[in-house]
This record gives C-alpha cells, sequence and structure tokens, in this order.
C-alpha cells in the first residue's frame, strides 16, 4: 500500500508571498485578539499593569532629572515633560520585546502550518498598542491637572505614533530572526530595553544636547542615530507645542535609521523564515 506525503510549502516568490499575508489576515486578527483576551479578559491586572508600568515610569524618570538639573522647556512641568517621553518608549519597549520573543513563544504554530511567519511578530505590536491607548490617559490626566492645552500641532501625533510603530516592528523582525537560530539573544533583549531607556531622551531634553556649546559634533551625529531619538522629540513637539522645537537634521536622522532598520528588518526575516520550522 502506498504512502502519500503532501509537504505544504511557500511560494517562493515575492509578489505571492505580500498576496498570502493578506490572504491571512484573519489569523493575524485571531492572534492579536487572542493576546488581548488572554491579557485582559476575567483580569485586572493587566489594566492596571498598563498604567502603572508607565506611571512608575514617569516619576523615576522624572525624580532623575530633577536629581541632575535636566533642563525643562520654560512653561512645561516636567512630569509632563517626562510623561510625553515614557509614553512612545513604553510602548516601543514593550513592542520590540513581545515582537522578539514571539516566534519562539509560538513554536508550537510555527512547525504545523504554512502561514506567512512576518503575520506572528506583527500581531503582537496590536497587543501594545492597546496598552498605548489606556496608558494615554496618563497624560491626559496630567494635561488637566496641571492645566496644560495642548495646541493644533497635537492633530500630527498619529505620525509620529506611525513612526514608533515603523521602529518597533523593523528592530523586532530583525530580532526575532535572529532568535529562532541563537536563543541566546532573548538574554540580550532586557539589556538593550534598559540601555536604550537611558541613552534616549526620556528624563531629558534634546535640546540639552543639540544645544550644548562644548559637546563635539559627531556626538550628536552619534546621539541621532537613536531612531526613538524622532519619535521622542516628535511626541513633544505635537503635545507641547511652542514649548520645544525640533532639531531637523537630527530628527531627520532618526527617521532614516528607522526605515532602514524596517527595511533591514523584512529582508532579515524573509531571508530566514524558510529555515524557522527546521531550527526552533
Amino acid at each position: 500500500m502506498n504512502k502519500h506525503r503532501i509537504i505544504i510549502e511557500p511560494d517562493t516568490e515575492d509578489s505571492n508571498y505580500w498576496r498570502d499575508l493578506w490572504n491571512f489576515r484573519g489569523l493575524f486578527y485571531f492572534l492579536a485578539w487572542r493576546d488581548i483576551l488572554v491579557r485582559y479578559k476575567q483580569t485586572v491586572i493587566g489594566v492596571l499593569w498598563s498604567v502603572a508600568k508607565p506611571l512608575l515610569t514617569i516619576f523615576v524618570m522624572g525624580f532623575l532629572g530633577w536629581l541632575f538639573h535636566s533642563e525643562v522647556p520654560t512653561g512645561v512641568p516636567r512630569l509632563l515633560l517626562v510623561c510625553t517621553a515614557t509614553l512612545p518608549w513604553q510602548f516601543f519597549s514593550s513592542s520590540f520585546s513581545e515582537a522578539s520573543n514571539s516566534l519562539v513563544s509560538n513554536s508550537n504554530l510555527l512547525t504545523k502550518v504554512y502561514f506567512p511567519r512576518l503575520i506572528v511578530p506583527a500581531s503582537t505590536v496590536i497587543v501594545c498598542l492597546i496598552d498605548f491607548f489606556i496608558s494615554f490617559a496618563i497624560l491626559v490626566v496630567i494635561m488637566i491637572f496641571t492645566r496644560f492645552m495642548p495646541d493644533w500641532k497635537i492633530l500630527m501625533l498619529p505620525l509620529f505614533l506611525l513612526l514608533a510603530i515603523v521602529t518597533a516592528m523593523g528592530t523586532g523582525l530583525f530580532i526575532s530572526a535572529l532568535n529562532v537560530k541563537y536563543r541566546d539573544f532573548r538574554y540580550l533583549i532586557p539589556f538593550i530595553v534598559q540601555f536604550g531607556l537611558y541613552v534616549s531622551p526620556v528624563a531629558f531634553s534634546s535640546n540639552m544636547i543639540y544645544n550644548h556649546p562644548t559637546l563635539p559634533a559627531y556626538l550628536k551625529f552619534i546621539y541621532s542615530l537613536n531612531p526613538m531619538v524622532g519619535v521622542i522629540d516628535g511626541f513633544r513637539w505635537c503635545i507641547l507645542g511652542g514649548s520645544t522645537t525640533l532639531y531637523l537634521p537630527g530628527f531627520l536622522m532618526s527617521i532614516g535609521i528607522s526605515v532602514l532598520f524596517l527595511f533591514v528588518g523584512v529582508w532579515y526575516f524573509r531571508r530566514m523564515e524558510k529555515t524557522f520550522a527546521d531550527v526552533i
């Protein structure tokens, strides 16, 4: 008696892959909804954690900024300055961490059926986006408490949120692909997040770097290579209005790095995707 085996393989053409990505959008919705239910269904801690984590970071980074006398724009409360940076940073760090570990966490799914693996890390960003919208209430409360009214620039906020998503997706895709083959990378992820917090303008303003009279130009250039600098400065520009200014060369550099990370992340992810089921 002859036994037949059916081997399901993905198309090798990129056009078919992106078409499959659209055809499997139902799986994307399912994975995102599953993670949302796991975090929020019949639990209070999930919602409270979405508020408590950024709130704790705001107070700690605000205290550090006050302790080291970091510059605060005129008329802007320090907590509001820190809050406008903490929210996008928390979104990025959570999205980056979740996306980086998503393939390993869903290893059973990857070895059973074919679907564009890009769906897995992308779906984790949706959950982090829900956390961002919940924690955004902190910013609203602080603005009400301090009687700070944003101007029309706040309408540009979705564009900078999109930039944060691009940054998180690009870096998350790259590290998630590396994490499948080299499991030691899961130990580096918390270190990368912690290090990024201190080199990003969360407790301080970028004006301290760009307007520093004795800081060498090459250090300002290196500082601009951090893609979260552009995201955070953009958030502050939108929310704080005329109290802050965008340093255009550094901002454009951060945008360029974010887009570059996305292209490199997608390219490397696609290159390694065929081996995931074999090595996971």
